[in-house]
């Protein structure tokens, strides 16, 4: 990725890349889902609440 370049990763010296192609599409994956997840946090909005309701007169004795 650093120099933009397409080589076979077995001569480049990337053991297994399977693996490496498998971890970035889960990478990738968990991103995006987090990104929707954010979005969607941002778009709730609070729900107002009623007043209470006032105390009684004399409601201590």
């Amino acid at each position: 990725a650093e120099s933009m370049e397409y080589v076979d990763m077995m001569q480049a010296g990337i053991i297994d890349p399977t693996k490496v192609e498998r971890v970035a599409l889960q990478n990738a994956a968990s991103v995006a889902s987090l990104l929707l997840t954010t979005e969607a946090l941002i778009t709730d909005l609070p729900e107002e609440k009623a007043a209470a309701a006032p105390p009684m007169p004399h409601g201590d004795f």
